[in-house]
Parts: C-alpha cells; sequence; structure tokens
C-alpha cells in the first residue's frame, strides 16, 4: 500500500517529537510503550540501541505488512497464553486473553524484535448487556525469558491506563471535545502541548490534575517557576 504524502510528513513530525521527549529522561533498561503512529523503525532504534531500553508497539494499519503477518500468524489460535479477568468494577466486567509467539522474530520486517502478540478484549456492560470486542496486535523487543504473556498484558493495560487517564484530563479540565482547532495539524500540535502539560503536572506529583492547572491559571509567575525558568528554580519547589 503506497503511502501519501501527507502520511510520511506525520510519521516524521511524531518521530520528532517523541525522541527530544526520551532524551531528557533516563530510559535505560525500562519498558517504552507506544500506540500504532510511533511504531516506527527509526524509534525502535533509538530505544533499543542508542538508549538501551524495550520497546512495547501497538501494530494498526499504518504498518500494513506487519500487521497482516502477525493477525495471519494468530488467524488459527488456540488456548490463550495467559486470561485475566478484572473485578466487575466501574460498571463493567473485563476480560483480557493473550497470545505470544517468537516464531515471527526472523521474519517481520522490524528492528528488535523478540517477541509478537496479540489480545483479545471482551468488555461487558453490567448496566445494559452490552459486549464489546476489541483486538490488538504488537510487538515487544523484551525476550519471553524478560517478559512472559502475563507481564506483556500488564505492559499493554499499563499503557490504556495511562492513555485513559490523559483523555479524561483531557476532556474533563481541557474541554478538548469543543476545541475550534480543527484545520491542519494544528489539532495535533495543540493535543501534544497538553499532553506535555499534563506530563510536567504529574511528574511533580501533585494530587489534583485539575487543581494545580487551576493554581497555575491564577499566577502566570507560578508558571514559570514551575517550569524552573526563573531564579527561583534554585528553591525549593512547593506543589
Amino acid at each position: 500500500m503506497p503511502i501519501g504524502g501527507n502520511e510520511e510528513l506525520k510519521r516524521t513530525n511524531e518521530i520528532k517529537t517523541a525522541i527530544p521527549l526520551l532524551d531528557s529522561i533516563d530510559i535505560r533498561d525500562k519498558d517504552i510503550t507506544a500506540d500504532a503512529l510511533l511504531t516506527q523503525r527509526r524509534i525502535a532504534d533509538y530505544i533499543c540501541l542508542e538508549r538501551k531500553a524495550h520497546y512495547h508497539f501497538t501494530v494498526k494499519g499504518n504498518q500494513p505488512t506487519l500487521f497482516e503477518d502477525i493477525h495471519l500468524y494468530f488467524h488459527n489460535r488456540q488456548k490463550p497464553d495467559f486470561v485475566s479477568f478484572d473485578p466487575p468494577d466501574h460498571g463493567r466486567i473485563e476480560t483480557r486473553k493473550i497470545w505470544t509467539t517468537t516464531e515471527l522474530n526472523d521474519y517481520l520486517n522490524f528492528p528488535h524484535v523478540q517477541q509478537a502478540f496479540l489480545i483479545e478484549r471482551d468488555f461487558v456492560d453490567k448496566k445494559t448487556g452490552k459486549i464489546s470486542h476489541d483486538v490488538v496486535c504488537g510487538i515487544t523487543s523484551r525476550r519471553p525469558e524478560q517478559a512472559d504473556a502475563l507481564r506483556l498484558l500488564a505492559i499493554n493495560r499499563g499503557h490504556w491506563c495511562i492513555e485513559n487517564s490523559c483523555h479524561y484530563i483531557l476532556d474533563w479540565d481541557f474541554d478538548e471535545d469543543r476545541s475550534r482547532i480543527r484545520t491542519g495539524y494544528g489539532p495535533e500540535n495543540i493535543s501534544r502541548l497538553r499532553r506535555f502539560a499534563i506530563g510536567i503536572i504529574k511528574s511533580k506529583g501533585v494530587r489534583s490534575v485539575a487543581q494545580k492547572m487551576r493554581q497555575l491559571t491564577l499566577n502566570i509567575r507560578l508558571v514559570f517557576d514551575y517550569l524552573r525558568m526563573t531564579k527561583n528554580s534554585c528553591l525549593p519547589l512547593r506543589l
């Protein structure tokens, strides 16, 4: 499938954004998760070769050959390697199943792959009885002895817990759904800035992102102190 110019430009922009952010933190031996847009060879090389860390990437249609190969391998899947049953919290019952393989390592055209996996997620709404089904493919640079099926499932779930938490803040505190920025790369760029702001606030260990946002909004000078961009940066930071 040919890749259009806009899609290629979007990938380039994602790489230019992701790598500088990772440059600023110590990720050696850490697990770096990413959604499908960041499933890129350059980022995989950067994580594994330059930073000595490990990736856990989601694979979707923007990597069509990779996605089709993994999906085809698991097409006739039998018993899963691990099944997770979550308690019926938040009004729904969740079941997660995962299948893993190392047989595709030498076949997939992607650097540093040590396992491919497929995850099925089933959600039952307790109130309505509605059933939702979701299937996700992925790859990781962790070998089975470093990350078995249970750990891979936990890493994947941790990624989406963070994503969902971030989405809640974006919707509730930034009112992102009603944003009027809709043209060009404006929506993507403003979303990155909002996520960056959330990440900065959360990195300080605050109890409430919303409360801290209100405090910073009422005192612009405090924003620069908070980002350590003033002389006050050398003083102990009050959260």
